[in-house]
């Protein structure tokens, strides 16, 4: 039972916004003049960047949560195999669905995953200005 208290408070310990990466790519995005509404509810997935006026979705994703490379990273987990299993293939197809919901009602959406974000911003950058020209 304590294994499971601790993953649970570890769990509330996550931001729901304003990670780090979020914050890189959110101070670059501003720094470029591209003007945008954060945390944007209204929308499925709860993008963490939204352009409305150019219909432009955008999230970052996070290497462990959004399952970069997950078919050789699954086998990382050392215990709650199951749990965390379940978790983050959910989190694949709840990205995938917003995706898909997102571009049937007109919306552009842009990924980044975090190494993207943490290795090339302004590449970053330049795919939302390109987004929105």
């Amino acid at each position: 039972m304590r294994n499971k208290e601790h993953i649970r408070h570890n769990m509330k310990a996550v931001r729901a916004s304003g990670s780090k990466i979020e914050r890189m790519l959110g101070k670059a995005l501003w720094n470029a003049n591209v003007r945008y509404r954060k945390q944007y509810s209204k929308l499925p997935g709860k993008p963490d960047f939204v352009l409305p006026k150019y219909k432009v979705a955008i999230f970052c994703d996070s290497h462990f949560w959004h399952g970069y490379n997950w078919e050789q990273k699954k086998h990382d987990h050392k215990s709650n195999l199951q749990f965390w299993h379940n978790k983050i293939e959910r989190n694949i197809e709840r990205d995938k669905e917003a995706n898909d919901t997102l571009a049937a009602m007109g919306w552009n959406v842009i990924r980044f995953w975090e190494h993207e974000i943490r290795q090339d911003i302004e590449k970053c950058v330049e795919r939302v200005k390109q987004a929105v020209s």
